[in-house]
């Protein structure tokens, strides 16, 4: 999914990275709106994954 895609349906996003990865803040996720990188390194800090550890989890969340 590109930066295009995900600012035209954050809403969604936001609610399945909410059921899914629930570390995240509603802070967080606010700050990162739209933006796949800061989204990314929200995850990463959040659970300690690797770029490549969070990219799996979008792909499996049909995000990316």
């Amino acid at each position: 999914m590109d930066e295009n895609v995900l600012k035209g349906n954050w809403n969604q996003v936001k609610g399945k990275l909410k059921e899914s990865l629930g570390r995240l803040t509603d802070d967080d996720l606010a700050r990162s709106e739209g933006n796949l990188e800061l989204l990314m390194g929200k995850i990463q800090e959040q659970y300690g994954w690797t770029k490549d550890e969070v990219r799996a989890k979008l792909e499996e969340l049909d995000l990316l």
